[in-house]
Order: structure tokens, then sequence, then C-alpha cells
């Protein structure tokens, strides 16, 4: 058994598609129109491309409430590992993300959180 895809609950999938791929770095892997909505994935340049993260529409009620709920309590919807937190702070922070939580050390990992502008908090960590 293996991970190939995983999602994150997004508010609308452009804004999403931008900010994952022009400010995080993620590179756009598939985009297949489903009506109103998209089949939308991104992977990372840094990473084995068969690994896939959707940009999934938060539409239904069970998912918006959710996905508020998380948000609200300071709740991480996902973490992205990178190599060094306090340098991916500095970068971020200096392309106008807004952290909630600055560079952390615990225990032996450091962490950090900001606001993915699509109704998620998210966590980035190295161990």
């Amino acid at each position: 058994m293996k991970i190939k895809l995983t999602s994150v609950l997004v508010d609308n999938q452009d804004k999403a598609l931008a900010f994952y791929t022009e400010v995080l770095g993620f590179v756009k892997k598939t985009e297949i129109p489903m009506g109103e909505f998209k089949w939308l994935t991104v992977v990372s340049p840094e990473g084995p491309d068969d690994i896939e993260l959707l940009l999934e529409p938060n539409e239904n009620p069970a998912a918006i409430t959710f996905q508020k709920a998380l948000f609200e309590q300071s709740i991480p919807a996902t973490a992205f590992a990178v190599d060094n937190v306090s340098d991916e702070y500095s970068r971020l922070t200096g392309l106008g993300v807004r952290f909630t939580m600055e560079p952390t050390e615990m225990g032996p990992t450091t962490v950090a959180a900001f606001d993915d502008t699509c109704g998620n908090l998210i966590q980035i960590y190295q161990i």
C-alpha cells in the first residue's frame, strides 16, 4: 500500500493553484474539467511526481464546516516537509505569506504554520 494522492480542501481552485504553484513552488500535474470544478493536482518539484496533492473544492457543507473548524482552532489541514523551516519562513514571508506560528522548536523538529489563503492553515516542518 502506498500514498499516491492526498487532498486539501480549497475555497477557490484557481486561487489555490496560483498560491500552491507561484508561492509555494509546487508544479501543476493534472487539470481535468469536471463540470463546475476540476480534478486539479500539484506535485513537488523536489520529490517523485507520482505523489499528488489534490486541490479539492470545499463545496460540500460538511467539508466547509470541517475546514472552518480546523482553521478557527489553529489546526493545520496538512503538513509539508522542508529542509530548513527558518529559510522557508523567510522566503515565504518575503512573498507576503501570513504565518500564524513562527518557526518553533518542538523536541527534535522545528515547525511553523501559515495561511494558504484558501481556507487552511498549513504546517511546514523539518526533522
